[in-house]
């Protein structure tokens, strides 16, 4: 409100309708929108968007030229009023009603999806300005105008009130810039997305649509964008990289598990497969490739080749500083296992006797040599009966001359035997 007005707040289904007088009392139109400059912590309205009756198209009019706004008319200033149409957003504007409502929100604190109900506004020192977003039930009754009669009932029998759920607007911006000015996308900037468990960005990811998702992702970075297509629906993450550019979902995949990426891989048409495998580097490019020879559903397409090996006739302390310098989830670093000069699999040893033994020790003196193993061509059914049978984290996976391809982790095992329970 601009003078003499006692209230302060006011929402933007409030101001939505509501008829706008020029300064003889006559009827200009009816507010369908607020137009809202970008940069400020909290963004300043500084147009009115209306349509007059029987017009196609709307016009604004400068906040500058309103004179005070009452409880069903805003009133416009004495001074000629200046019209601009069509209504168009530059750079760093947006339409509160077509760029705001209805659009969904990351609550990166509550690691989930909520959806702006309304715009909470502030009129001070003859300015409105943007506060917070309503992602409130209260939000939606407020829009359909039935705030009264729920309030009357809720308070009679239950001596309650719904609440506005409210969001300061200085924690929300943008995720990524949009151009076409097609939607706005927002994030609840409480917490940095790359500190939400990936589990919990692959939820998200999955309630968003397909154009919020793919702003979302790309705001992530190289890390943990590969964390989160670990965890998310295999139909989700296979769209999620044919978006990308290839040089960055390459990137991508280089940062996952091998055997994940293979994963989403094998679901790509042959001419991207080949494109993304190229844009890597060598080392990766190779085991990628050596993993994809193998048929589907045996132990070869599901294991990984990240895990800790060493020669037999190694010490402790080489060990030791292996696996300290391993970056790999201790799934798959539990175990070291030991090889003889032609990399043919000799025997395993466990952290556990790592710290138990001298450093100066070697490796072939406490290895385990009575070894659980998988073949590369184990169907995925006898694979879960190791898993079952002998209740490792992780078993090697050898070919018909026993020598080392890579490891099987549990959860890989029970991912493969039982897709149902992937979600």
């Amino acid at each position: 409100m601009k003078e003499n007005s006692l209230k302060m707040f006011l929402f933007l289904s409030e101001i939505l309708g509501r008829r706008v007088l020029d300064a003889r009392g006559e009827v200009v139109g009816k507010v369908v929108d607020m137009k809202a400059r970008l940069g400020e912590l909290f963004p300043k309205i500084n147009f009115l968007c209306l349509k007059a009756r029987g017009a196609r198209n709307p016009f604004l009019i400068n906040w500058e030229d309103v004179q005070t706004i009452n409880e069903n008319i805003i009133k416009l200033k004495e001074k000629s009023i200046e019209k601009t149409s069509p209504v168009e957003t530059e750079q760093m504007e947006i339409l509160l009603a077509k760029e705001i409502l209805d659009k969904q929100v990351v609550d990166t604190l509550g690691a989930k999806v909520e959806r702006v109900n309304d715009v909470h506004l502030l009129s001070s020192e003859g300015e409105l300005r943007i506060v917070h977003v309503d992602i409130g039930l209260r939000g939606i009754l407020r829009r359909l105008r039935w705030t009264r009669w729920v309030d009357a009932i809720t308070n009679w029998l239950f001596a309650y009130q719904v609440k506005d759920k409210l969001i300061s607007v200085k924690h929300i911006q943008p995720v990524a810039s949009d151009p076409e000015r097609k939607t706005l996308k927002l994030t609840v900037t409480l917490r940095k997305l790359s500190e939400i468990h990936p589990s919990d960005l692959a939820d998200i990811l999955e309630e968003l649509d397909k154009h919020e998702r793919k702003a979302v992702f790309e705001s992530l970075d190289v890390e943990t964008a590969a964390e989160t297509l670990e965890e998310v629906d295999p139909k989700v993450g296979i769209a999620l990289i044919e978006s990308e550019a290839e040089p960055v979902a390459s990137d991508i995949l280089e940062e996952m598990a091998p055997d994940e990426a293979v994963d989403l891989l094998l679901s790509l048409p042959e001419e991207k497969k080949e494109k993304l495998i190229q844009e890597m580097d060598k080392d990766v490019r190779e085991k990628l490739r050596e993993l994809l020879k193998f048929s589907e559903g045996t132990a070869g397409s599901i294991m990984t080749v990240e895990y800790l090996s060493l020669p037999q006739d190694r010490t402790v302390k080489e060990a030791m500083e292996q696996f300290k310098g391993s970056t790999d989830p201790l799934e798959t670093t539990s175990y070291i296992y030991l090889t003889d000069e032609g990399e043919k699999l000799t025997g395993v040893a466990t952290l556990r006797q790592l710290i138990l033994n001298p450093p100066e020790k070697k490796l072939f003196e406490l290895m385990n040599k009575d070894i659980v193993k998988l073949n590369i061509n184990d169907d995925v059914d006898e694979v879960a009966h190791s898993f079952k049978k002998y209740k490792f984290m992780a078993l090697p996976v050898v070919d018909d001359e026993n020598h080392l391809k890579g490891i099987i982790t549990l959860r890989d095992a029970v991912d493969a035997a039982f897709p149902e329970f992937q979600d």
